[in-house]
């Protein structure tokens, strides 16, 4: 991963980032700080047109916006699972379960973990922690 060099200005539309407005507002998160946001952008941004990015970005240890990006990855695998992948292909959230499983330190094998306990226990849900950051503050497994 790489340190991003470019000074990010703003989003075009802040409720649909491009990947690579989100990647470079990561690297200089204060540059837009997340209380200027709309509401829920959390949940705005955890879809699949960035959830590559996303993912990228909480693989990162030196990105200043990993814990943010891991809540959201968080956000994309309770969807996925509570809607029986209705809402995202689970195709894609194998592929990156698989990913951080292999490739990723403690923070992305606990997501990888913890998403893979909540497909085989959907019952195991809660809001606070998958939606709100719970799990990502914590950094605990179920």
């Amino acid at each position: 991963m790489s340190v991003q060099e470019e000074t990010f200005h703003g989003f075009a539309n802040p409720v649909d980032p491009s990947p690579a407005e989100l990647r470079s507002w990561a690297y200089q998160p204060d540059s837009v700080p997340l209380t200027s946001m709309p509401p829920d952008w959390d949940l705005l941004v955890a879809g699949d047109h960035l959830v590559q990015t996303l993912f990228d970005l909480a693989m990162d240890p030196a990105c200043p916006a990993r814990r943010f990006a891991l809540h959201c990855l968080y956000i994309y695998a309770a969807d996925g699972i509570r809607t029986n992948f209705r809402a995202h292909p689970k195709r894609r959230f194998r592929k990156l379960v698989e990913q951080a499983e292999r490739a990723g330190d403690e923070l992305m094998r606990n997501w990888a973990h913890n998403s893979r306990v909540l497909l085989a226990r959907p019952d195991l849900f809660v809001y606070r922690d998958w939606c709100e950051g719970g799990l990502v503050r914590e950094n605990r497994r179920l």
